[in-house]
């Protein structure tokens, strides 16, 4: 399948975040997981621990690849060493696709180490998806773009962003990595209706889906990532499942990060919602008309 063509659904299961308190439980514990999400800046270096911890897991674990400093949105030219780096990485862990996230974060060269909303503009859109494709058309590997969670709006969007979000995968020809959390932290903060967002994404083009826990304050919501998913986003990502198809899950837990088996216990109960997608699809699609899950004429898919 052509690298520049990310068209389809990914079922790789459930996963977790690889991280660094769990490294020696992994090891020595060779728990079950169907696979771990990696920060590609962690391990984009010569050597060293992260490498060598990173080798021993894919022996036994498959490893998909999750960026955050690409800012595909900002108008900073493509950082060619940047690239080579994580093009060097990305043939080390043969990793299915890679994703990162629809912000910018960087001017001049300066970079803030953040992951900052977009002006949803047609411009803006267009630039950015094509970015995307010459980053994809450099790794040679299929790229999913993250929504972020945001406290700020532009004054000059021209839309939504969830229609942004849309123009933007549609023009590049890439995927989406739908975060659930994200989209309830925004929407909370911007007072939309989050199931709107879902329903207007392009559903075949979500390749992995994200969840993870937030904290509520007085006028707002951040996106901490250090607890259990709250049971509205859980209730998103049903949605989501339903409309998406069952695709690759996460957990993220990035702060306060408790055992690797809370974590992994946490994960697990996608599978709840996971399976109540495919029982509500088995009561809508008459056996007869199934043709081993047929996607439509033009459309691909990875097999897992």
């Amino acid at each position: 399948m052509p690298a520049n063509a990310f068209n389809g659904q990914t079922d790789y299961g459930i996963g977790i975040g690889l991280r660094k308190p769990h490294y020696q439980h992994i090891l020595e514990q060779k728990p079950t997981v169907d696979w771990f999400e990696i920060i590609s800046e962690n391990f984009m270096v010569d050597g060293g621990r992260p490498l060598e911890v990173l080798d021993q897991i894919m022996e036994q674990y498959r490893v998909v690849q999750h960026g955050v400093s690409m800012y595909f949105g900002s108008a900073d030219k493509i950082d060619r060493t940047h690239l080579k780096k994580l093009k060097a990485l990305v043939k080390r862990t043969k990793t299915p696709w890679l994703s990162d996230h629809l912000c910018w974060g960087s001017v001049d060269g300066t970079y803030t180490h953040d992951l900052l909303p977009m002006p949803y503009t047609s411009a803006s859109a267009r630039r950015t998806a094509e970015k995307i494709r010459q980053v994809r058309d450099f790794l040679e590997v299929p790229i999913c773009v993250e929504n972020v969670s945001s406290y700020a709006e532009y004054h000059v969007s021209e839309m939504t962003e969830w229609e942004f979000l849309s123009e933007v995968v549609e023009e590049a020809d890439c995927g989406i990595l739908l975060d659930v959390n994200n989209i309830y932290v925004s929407a909370q903060n911007h007072d939309f209706d989050p199931y709107a967002y879902i329903n207007g994404v392009p559903h075949h083009r979500v390749g992995q889906m994200h969840v993870a826990g937030h904290t509520k304050f007085e006028k707002y919501i951040l996106d901490t990532h250090d607890h259990p998913v709250l049971d509205p986003v859980w209730k998103l990502y049903a949605h989501a499942t339903k409309l998406c198809g069952v695709t690759a899950t996460l957990l993220e837990w990035d702060d306060k990060i408790p055992s690797f088996d809370e974590v992994h216990n946490e994960a697990l109960k996608a599978n709840e919602f996971i399976d109540g997608a495919k029982a509500a699809k088995r009561k809508v699609t008459p056996a007869s008309s199934r043709q081993s899950d047929k996607l439509p004429a033009g459309s691909r898919r990875y097999s897992a």
